[in-house]
């Protein structure tokens, strides 16, 4: 009996009706980009420091600007030979006393080093004319912690939310599983929007953390499972592509609407129009054939060949799905580690996921405390995210995947350790080498998804996806820490962090088989004999839901 890939080569493996869904798609791709990477628009660091009533009364009174009243009544502090005014202290001064000039309030006293100090009483002020859940909640000093708690939620929720999402989507469908995180995501990013405290906002996050990228993941899933089996490795990359637009939409948004609640309501209420799916597309006939619903799967087919103007040829008509199950029994987390080839495997890649989220994450919010233009420079960091993608395309089958791959994550460190090393003055060349970073990185991240599974025997290959990428979401849990709390130490030190794991991460990935012209592993053994084994035919493959997500 034919298989779906045998029908789609009459029908058409990527005709008008793939093309039409996998547009729609992608708008949800793109819509993702807001919950990953949100936090640098919405927990955008304003310059700030302490606020007091008495200082504003003396400074109504005295008619200073913002910088002189900061000047004037504010502690210097010196950071790695830096002179800056203070941002979490403050004089401990009684400033309602009447006689306090305007000219030098604090010339009472003969050395203001004697002047006892104390922690900002009365909040803090803001040189910002936008909002951001930091100024509006007050995320700074000894409550900055809050901020990096924010982010590692919606990793939290990535992490919990891709394996649940994919057991859903598995045991009740591609197309119900996607509804509900749409559904879910939408609603709990409005009541994100209205949340009255910061206790409530960090909830409503969590949970589109939890609904989001497993949603995500399920569109990924659903399109792949609509086209031919030449033409899934270039969907797959181009749907991560919709993401990189998504990236520049979001810029955009973000500088058009400076104040993060109005900002969360204009990139969430989209999300809403995404339930008309229910009328756009059918459910996965991979998923009904699996089922046994055959008949299903059939008026699906009939669907697809008709949207492509083709007809479904009669002897097509009787469905089997694609792979039978070879091994009697499931496979077992030990299988990820037993063996000495595979067990090396499994910890590379597990690496390997982590570094690129670390990497990804970490670089991007690194940016929103450069203390740059954070519009441009975000905006010119996604551009580099097409010609990666370009360049893996033309590399992966001319030249294979480890040496591009190992290339990448190379570059990525380097380009860590120069924009740590290079002088604020040459501000261009630090933007120059963290966009050059940036690609290397985006690149990584494609190959790991690629060649995760190509290195695994098929009874273990959803289970080995699934275990090593689940660091990926481990790495986002901790970046926000490593940024925020690493950059109070020294600003670029995150960065040399992010060059020591991209270094160490491209000299790992040599270590791994060569797996382009070879076909899949079967079974163990053929797994254990990769880095032996010869060049043959290369079978494309498929990641199922139960795969971790390509980004995140």
């Amino acid at each position: 009996m034919p298989t779906l890939d045998d029908i789609l080569e009459h029908i058409g493996e990527f005709d008008c009706y793939q093309k039409r869904a996998f547009f729609v798609l992608c708008l949800l791709s793109a819509a993702f980009t807001p919950i990953y990477v949100g936090i640098v628009f919405l927990g955008f660091i304003p310059e700030h420091h302490c606020w007091s009533p008495g200082v504003a009364k003396l400074s109504s009174r005295c008619g200073w600007s913002l910088e002189e009243e900061w000047n004037y009544t504010l502690p210097k502090e010196v950071i790695h030979g830096d002179s800056s005014t203070s941002q979490c202290k403050m004089y401990d001064v009684d400033w309602n006393i009447t006689d306090l000039n305007c000219t030098n309030p604090l010339d009472a006293f003969a050395n203001k080093s004697d002047i006892p100090l104390t922690v900002c009483q009365d909040g803090w002020s803001y040189h910002y004319s936008g909002s951001s859940i930091v100024s509006e909640f007050n995320l700074v000093c000894e409550n900055a912690w809050k901020l990096d708690l924010f982010q590692s939620c919606v990793n939290v929720g990535f992490f919990i939310g891709s394996i649940s999402i994919g057991y859903m989507a598995d045991r009740f469908g591609r197309k119900l599983c996607l509804l509900i995180t749409i559904l879910v995501n939408s609603v709990s990013g409005v009541l994100m929007a209205f949340a009255p405290n910061y206790t409530w906002m960090v909830i409503f996050r969590l949970v589109q953390g939890l609904v989001s990228k497993g949603g995500w993941l399920t569109g990924y899933i659903l399109i792949t499972e609509f086209v031919g089996l030449s033409y899934r490795r270039t969907v797959g990359i181009v749907y991560q592509v919709a993401f990189t637009v998504g990236l520049l939409v979001l810029a955009a948004i973000a500088y058009a609407v400076p104040y993060w609640r109005w900002l969360q309501l204009a990139v969430t209420l989209p999300n809403f129009f995404f339930l008309l799916y229910y009328w756009c597309l059918p459910e996965s006939p991979r998923w009904l054939i699996a089922q046994k619903e055959s008949d299903k799967a059939l008026k699906i087919i009939r669907r697809i060949a008709k949207g492509n103007k083709k007809k479904l040829p009669p002897s097509m008509e009787n469905l089997q799905p694609e792979e039978e199950v070879s091994e009697k029994l499931g496979p077992s987390f030990l299988d990820l580690v037993r063996t000495p080839q595979i067990r090396k495997h499994t910890l590379i890649l597990m690496y390997t996921w982590f570094t690129s989220s670390v990497l990804y994450q970490g670089l991007i919010m690194h940016m929103g405390i450069a203390g740059g233009n954070v519009y441009l420079d975000f905006f010119y960091s996604a551009l580099v995210e097409f010609p990666a993608a370009l360049i893996l395309i033309l590399t992966i089958e001319r030249i294979g995947r480890r040496y591009p791959w190992a290339a990448a994550t190379l570059t990525a460190g380097m380009a860590c350790l120069i924009t740590a090393l290079v002088p604020e003055d040459l501000y261009w060349l630090k933007v120059a080498a963290a966009c050059f970073g940036r690609m290397g990185i985006t690149m990584c991240y494609e190959m790991v998804c690629l060649v995760n599974a190509e290195l695994y025997p098929t009874f273990l290959r959803n289970l080995g996806v699934l275990v090593c990428s689940s660091m990926c979401d481990i790495g986002g849990i901790i970046t926000p820490f490593i940024v925020y709390r690493l950059a109070n130490i020294w600003h670029e030190l995150p960065l040399v962090v992010f060059a020591v794991v991209g270094l160490t991460d491209g000299v790992l990935v040599l270590l791994l088989p060569e797996t382009k012209g070879k076909t899949l592993p079967e079974t163990i053994e053929e797994a254990e004999n990769m880095h032996r084994q010869g060049k043959h035919k290369e079978k494309i493959i498929y990641l199922n839901v139960r795969s971790s997500d390509m980004k995140n």
